[in-house]
């Protein structure tokens, strides 16, 4: 394996800080960053992000979202992304590496920082999938949920596109674009290829702990979606009756980056449903 490309973070990226969590009998450094509304009763929003994303990869779309909103945001990387600390060397991430992020890396780091009020969480692909694993398991600590191209489920266009990714990451400039998110972005690439292109991956299923969720759910997909197809939302719709569903022509695998508007406006209007903020003029 090549040695990790060691670049500033993108000059977008909010300023962040850094919290230290003992997780599974280590101590692994996790960096966030504080967007949107500065006080400290506003209602919050947690970022969750892709499995190849970071707190820099998001860019400025939290903070734009949060303005939008009137919340205040909360933005972070997970293990072995972006400056967070990277995959000890060797170790691939388990099948059920979502559930341990829902289950346990979440809290750990909602009780670092002490955050006690009710968290919205907006999550993207992985993200949204680890999103609805904590409204599941906690169904009394989150207010809501948005997921966004979630998967619930391991579909052949999934396993084709990260198969497709593989190749491009060993015989294009990738990598290289990676690394402006991604201290070491080869922990970032291989700890989510690896493991989705993993045979075992590929009963991996958390259809069965949905109905457990209480919380308002907003799921988003776009119609051109590269790495699931429909039936990962219209599988939240069936086993979450609150959920809303919201289809988004044009628009690939990351509608905050090919939709970015009309994302806001279906995330705005789902919290001012639930009676969180108002619209904010334009920026």
């Amino acid at each position: 394996m090549r040695a990790p490309l060691r670049r500033p973070p993108a000059a977008d990226a909010p300023a962040t800080q850094f919290a230290t969590l003992a997780l599974a009998g280590r101590d692994v450094r996790l960096e966030y960053a504080w967007v949107g509304s500065a006080r400290a009763d506003a209602p919050l929003v947690v970022f969750l992000h892709e499995g190849l994303g970071s707190l820099a990869m998001w860019k400025d779309y939290p903070g734009a979202l949060c303005a939008a909103a009137g919340v205040r945001g909360l933005v972070f990387s997970r293990e072995g992304y972006g400056r967070s600390t990277p995959r000890p060397p060797g170790e691939r991430w388990p099948v059920d590496f979502m559930h341990r992020q829902a289950h346990t890396v979440l809290p750990a780091l909602f009780a670092h920082l002490g955050i006690r009020a009710w968290p919205w969480l907006i999550g993207h692909s992985d993200g949204g999938s680890i999103a609805l694993l904590y409204a599941a398991a906690y169904p009394d600590r989150v207010a809501g949920v948005i997921a966004v191209a979630p998967h619930l489920f391991v579909e052949d266009v999934s396993v084709r596109s990260i198969d497709a990714a593989r190749a491009a990451y060993e015989a294009t400039d990738l990598r290289a674009r990676l690394a402006r998110y991604h201290a070491d972005p080869d922990s970032a690439f291989w700890g989510w290829n690896d493991i989705w292109l993993d045979p075992a991956f590929r009963g991996w299923n958390i259809e069965a702990a949905l109905p457990a969720i209480r919380c308002p759910v907003l799921a988003v997909q776009g119609e051109d979606d590269e790495y699931g197809t429909m039936a990962q939302v219209e599988g939240v719709a069936r086993l979450v009756p609150q959920a809303r569903l919201v289809k988004l022509p044009a628009c690939g695998h990351s509608p905050h980056r090919d939709q970015p508007a009309a994302l806001t406006a279906a995330v705005v209007a789902f919290l001012r449903q639930h009676g969180i903020g108002e619209v904010a003029g334009p920026r």
